[in-house]
């Protein structure tokens, strides 16, 4: 079964990302965990994300569209990124989702892939 696993950090553990102070072993704790998902063939697919200042929100509010610059104001963590596994069962994805470098500081969510419908 596909799982996904959505890495949501807080803003100061983003700006680790850049620090020259805390980029080797921010870096470090995700290399070795990617690692350890490739090494167990687990993956599907996955990407790391830019920091949230990059990103662009669009919404339609009365039939008009609204565009916002960077996360909404209120957000207290962020997306970082996901990943995409194939494993037997939840227990095995949460399994996953707890050894993530972002659960002392974030959230990891764990989500099942909906199938495609068939026609």
């Amino acid at each position: 079964m596909q799982y996904m696993l959505i890495f949501q950090e807080k803003t100061d553990e983003v700006a680790k990302r850049e620090d020259p102070k805390h980029a080797e072993e921010y870096w470090g704790a995700w290399q070795a965990y990617i690692g350890s998902l490739s090494q167990a063939g687990v993956v599907v697919h996955g990407h790391g994300l830019q920091p949230p200042h990059t990103a662009t929100s669009v919404r339609v509010v009365d039939g008009k569209r609204e565009i916002q610059d960077g996360p909404y104001p209120d957000a207290k963590e962020h997306l970082g990124g996901y990943f995409v596994i194939e494993v037997p069962d939840l227990d095995a994805a949460l399994e996953w989702a707890g050894r993530s470098p972002n659960v002392h500081n974030g959230t990891t969510e764990v989500r099942p892939i909906l199938p495609p419908r068939q026609a």
